[in-house]
């Protein structure tokens, strides 16, 4: 693939949409200027399993200010219920605690909300099953797991790879619910209008597109009568990546009360209700090597929950397929389909918890042969990716440790002690796949003379697309910066793919970039006011010949109380082999977040769910705990000076999720090289290590 060059990428241009948010003027979903609205208030289901079998609104409705209530008796009947993360109010089946089985219309936002609590419901309660185990009865394989992948895979004879190993690591690793939590919840503004378009969002969304797509189906409506707005996303994480079904809610409000705009934000408790959640995961992770540390069998059994309204299967075991070299190998994931609500994206799903099992028992396997963990990560470097036997287009793993090591100062890793703290150091590795997804397209017009309109339906959630797409146009269309007027974040502007993946800049940018060269190939250099061209994204023939993947190496130094456990991660710094850099400052960003919701991930992340009641009684930040400014120390994140010549044109990979993954991992390792406990499961707290050191 040809590359493009460059003059504006690889520069740290400060974000051109900062000066709006930091001033507090830059309009998100639920601020956009609308007249007379009503606010929509949920009813949520406060049993996990059973039937309605009244709603009594009298109290509700006769509130002032109350205009209408919506329950599963009368709502409107939905065209398609075949997505069962979106289908409500069609029946009086509850399937999951806190599930939404009506909605409050008022005046303001507070009397909704007690107009709400005021609806009497009851239920035929049933006996649910909320609890996920390795032993669960109904365990079961799906088709396949998450983008695609192959649900099992075997090469070889792992089990008598396994017997006849010199050593052998043999553990089981788990991780907790955890909620993505961003700053701005979920929040839509819902227009029903029939002489404008049918249906107005103004939504927080990480893909305009998809919404209107995914809405469209369900509400029996063409894409076309649906308009989707998301200029300004305050995060997501991933479970912003599809509508849920609180956009439903809305959008049957407004068809309720035609022309009145419904305004719906949810509150912090409901974030952790229906907006999906990363599975909990059991993974019993076997490896064998020689005692030198070569590997000689990987296997990867998984074993997390689904919905029983809608199957998510999470891909996590997919790492051990392609990370390091072994002669034999072998992956499974297991489902246990629970009376929950449905899990979703959460940043790296897959490869976020599966590479903290991996890069655990990796760790270990080197304590078992006594080598140091760079060192064995070095020696199981493969040749050629394991998954498909394609060569790898640009990996650089070994570069990223070695640099890592000299940064870090590996060289004197020592535990020690420092007054009543222990202090040890540790490292993981991370691989993300260097993704594109297709069905983008670019508008280019040369709107008055020297400067272009860039216009693209994607998304900033927040990663600073508004500034890195604006670098990659002006550099296909050979202008300066301020001659690009970038236009993104509405369904009215040509498609593009949702802002997952890490596959944002790339897709987009891609698409950019042949939008730019078809307008010069049409209008040439100097062309006329007015002139405009609009293309879709060509396919890369490169992507099934090429193992495409971001890489990266974490360094963690841990801290423990000796006396009480306390855990303070001191030093982190990540190296990372992404491809080109479009922005320094933006990637840099990126990778520090990351890193810093790993090690959330490591010390803090976990949704406690009571198995009597079926819900989580975790609903805000006092009790779900997320790292705060206090708990990060000294942190750094490096890109190396790279290229990859086969990903897209301009050179780049993803950098969006490859921070957090091997994070959570490398904290825990040092944990282990501070105090000589091995802990498997994730947070890593007090209590599993006072009294054991």
């Amino acid at each position: 693939m040809t590359t493009i060059d460059h003059r504006a990428m690889g520069t740290s241009l400060a974000r051109l949409d900062g000066p709006a948010k930091v001033s507090g003027t830059a309009t998100y979903a639920f601020e956009y200027p609308v007249d007379a609205p009503l606010y929509l208030h949920p009813v949520q289901a406060t049993v996990a399993k059973g039937r309605i079998l009244t709603m009594d609104t009298t109290a509700a409705l006769a509130l002032d200010g109350v205009e209408a209530v919506l329950t599963v008796f009368d709502a409107p009947t939905l065209a398609d219920t075949s997505d069962g993360d979106l289908v409500i109010l069609q029946d009086d089946q509850v399937h999951y605690r806190g599930q939404l089985i009506g909605g409050v219309l008022a005046d303001s936002a507070e009397t909704a909300r007690q107009a709400a609590a005021l609806v009497r419901v009851d239920y035929d309660e049933a006996e649910h099953d909320t609890e996920l185990r390795a032993d669960h009865p109904g365990l079961y394989a799906p088709e396949e797991v998450n983008s695609g992948h192959e649900t099992d895979t075997s090469d070889g004879d792992v089990e008598g790879a396994l017997r006849d190993a010199a050593v052998t690591v043999d553990q089981t690793y788990t991780t907790p619910h955890e909620h993505n939590s961003p700053m701005e919840p979920h929040a839509t503004i819902a227009i029903w209008d029939p002489d404008g378009p049918l249906l107005t969002l103004y939504d927080s969304s990480q893909g305009v597109h998809v919404v209107r797509q995914t809405l469209a189906t369900t509400l029996g409506l063409e894409e076309e009568q649906i308009r989707v707005v998301a200029k300004n996303v305050g995060g997501g994480f991933g479970s912003k990546g599809a509508p849920h079904s609180h956009n439903v809610l809305a959008a049957m409000a407004a068809k309720r009360e035609p022309g009145r705009p419904v305004k719906l934000a949810l509150t912090r408790q409901q974030m952790f209700a229906f907006v999906g959640y990363r599975t909990p995961t059991i993974q019993h992770v076997r490896l064998g090597a020689d005692r030198d540390g070569r590997l000689t069998a990987i296997s990867h059994e998984v074993v997390e929950q689904t919905a029983t309204v809608k199957e998510y299967a999470e891909q996590t075991g997919t790492p051990a397929r392609m990370m390091y070299a072994a002669a034999t190998r072998q992956t499974s994931h297991r489902l246990a389909e629970l009376d929950v609500a449905v899990p979703f994206w959460m940043r790296a799903p897959g490869e976020c918890p599966g590479m903290f099992a991996l890069e655990v028992a990796m760790d270990e396997l080197a304590v078992a042969c006594d080598v140091d963990p760079i060192e064995l990560r070095i020696r199981n470097e493969p040749d050629v990716d394991p998954e498909t036997g394609n060569p790898w287009s640009n990996r650089r793993l070994v570069d990223c440790l070695r640099t890592g090591a000299d940064r870090f100062g590996w060289a004197t890793r020592q535990p020690r002690t420092d007054g009543e703290w222990l202090v040890g150091t540790g490292v993981a590795s991370a691989a993300y796949p260097a993704m594109i997804m297709p069905g983008n397209a670019a508008r280019i017009t040369h709107d008055a003379a020297g400067r272009y309109l860039v216009e693209i339906g994607a998304v900033d959630i927040g990663t600073g697309a508004w500034t890195a797409l604006t670098q990659i146009a002006a550099d296909a269309l050979g202008c300066e910066v301020d001659a690009v007027d970038l236009q993104i974040g509405d369904s009215d502007l040509p498609p593009a793919s949702v802002a997952g993946g890490s596959s944002g800049t790339s897709s987009w940018g891609g698409t950019i970039v042949a939008a730019a060269q078809a307008f010069r190939k049409e209008h040439g250099d100097e062309p006329a006011v007015g002139a405009t061209t609009m293309t879709e994204a060509p396919e890369n023939d490169e992507v099934d010949d090429y193992g495409m993947y971001s890489f990266g190496a974490h360094f963690v130094e841990a801290r423990v109380n000796r006396y009480t456990g306390e855990i303070r991660v001191s030093r982190m710094l990540g190296v990372f082999s992404i491809g080109r850099v479009i922005n320094p400052t933006t990637v840099r960003s990126q990778l520090i977040g990351g890193m810093t919701m790993g090690l959330s991930m490591a010390l803090h992340e976990e949704s406690v769910r009571d198995h009597r009641f079926g819900h989580v009684v975790t609903q805000d930040f006092a009790s779900y705990h997320i790292s705060s400014h206090a708990d990060i120390g000294e942190i750094e994140a490096v890109a190396l000076d790279d290229l990859d010549e086969h990903a897209n044109p301009m050179g780049s990979r993803g950098a969006g999720e490859i921070g957090i993954v091997g994070s959570a991992a490398a904290v825990v390792n040092a944990v282990f090289h501070a105090t000589g406990v091995r802990v498997r499961d994730l947070p890593v707290q007090c209590d599993a290590l006072v009294g054991k050191f």
